[in-house]
């Protein structure tokens, strides 16, 4: 950690393949790719870290054949690091079709149906094939609501799990493992449940900790109140990744709680669908009262999109359904994204968070909702 703000962190997280500045916010790439981006269009926006999907990995185009090519680096020409979710929550949201029990989960395939198995030692072995710079245990994905007993009992599986996933991942691989492993707090809404998920990760040692199950559908009150009681106990010397978080408000509250790291398809699928953010909030370019507007999307923002394009021509791409449109909305959202993290580091690092977080609340308090 280089400097703090209250109980905001600057920190660094060295891997194989580079440095990530934190807190850090990384694109997601589900299957290989941050979708209508190359890999030198996130570096020119400054993107350090994405993440890559394990469960649409092992499904398609299968691990062998990301492993022949060396690793996912190699296999996407990203040769900076990745960070590869455990599959848990895309198994969490096949419920229908999966089956959890205590050896790992059984699932049908959601490309051709048919069955599929994944335990923290299948997890483990085909993170250890992507050659991924930061792996994830698997863990069972609480669902929300749910009661205190259920939260529980997913709670203590995914602790099980945690252990197996451990041992796994440093002990059965054949070589030096290619990166490092984070454990995940589970819990749901209950206090004394995360306490004691982290008690329990806590036993073993992890590159870094995660804290999973939010952003299921409970409000935002209910998801700060559970950063609150966490945060001040996990380790200051390991990295917080708070999973699947989200939206730019969202972001600067948790960074002020202490996190360092977030994911979050919203800026890319925001884009596809023609939602954009901007300082005072998000526009819809679908809106007709864009037809005729000849500004940028954002005058305040210096990415290629807004320095080229008219709102009016984007809008005229989207209705058309031109490939283009999507990937120019894509290139701003990301830089916006991107931009509001180094935004928040720099104000860390100047000490004037507060004061920092104050103005862009209240600039996105004056918006207008989406239309």
């Amino acid at each position: 950690m280089r400097a703090s703000d209250g109980a905001a962190r600057l920190g660094e997280l060295v891997t194989a393949h580079g440095v990530v500045d934190t807190p850090a916010f990384m694109p997601v790439g589900t299957y290989g790719t941050v979708k209508a981006m190359t890999p030198e269009e996130l570096e020119g926006l400054g993107a350090q870290i994405i993440l890559g999907n394990t469960f649409h990995l092992m499904l398609r185009p299968g691990p062998a054949i990301i492993a022949a090519h060396g690793g996912l680096h190699r296999f996407t020409h990203w040769m900076h690091p990745v960070l590869t979710d455990s599959g848990g929550f895309q198994v969490f949201s096949l419920k229908k079709l999966r089956r959890i029990s205590e050896e790992g989960v059984r699932f049908r395939s959601p490309i051709d149906g048919s069955e599929v198995r994944l335990t923290p030692e299948d997890s483990m072995e085909v993170q250890l094939a992507l050659r991924s710079d930061i792996a994830m245990a698997l863990d069972d994905c609480t669902e929300h609501p749910a009661t205190e007993a259920d939260a529980r009992a997913s709670m203590e599986r995914s602790m099980r799990w945690a252990a197996r996933s451990h041992a796994h991942y440093y002990r059965a691989a054949a070589e030096e493992p290619p990166g490092g492993l984070f454990g995940i707090v589970q819990g749901g809404m209950h206090t004394a449940l995360r306490l004691g998920s982290l008690e329990a990760l806590l036993r073993l040692d992890w590159s870094g900790l995660a804290i999973g199950g939010l952003a299921v559908g409970e409000s935002e009150p209910v998801r700060l109140a559970v950063l609150e009681s966490l945060l001040p106990h996990m380790p200051a010397a390991l990295p917080r990744y708070l999973m699947g978080v989200g939206r730019p408000e969202d972001i600067v509250a948790a960074v002020a709680c202490g996190v360092d790291m977030f994911d979050c398809v919203i800026p890319t699928r925001h884009a596809r669908n023609g939602h954009l953010f901007t300082a005072s909030g998000v526009i819809n370019i679908r809106n007709s009262a864009f037809a005729t507007d000849l500004a940028p999307i954002d005058a305040a923002c210096g990415c290629y999109t807004c320095r080229n394009f008219s709102r009016a021509y984007l809008r005229h791409l989207d209705r058309c359904n031109e490939i283009l449109g999507s990937r120019l909305n894509t290139i701003h959202n990301l830089h916006f994204y991107l931009t509001l993290l180094r935004s928040l580091r720099a104000a860390i690092s100047a000490g004037r968070l507060n004061s920092w977080a104050q103005e862009f609340f209240a600039a996105r308090r004056g918006a207008a909702p989406v239309a």
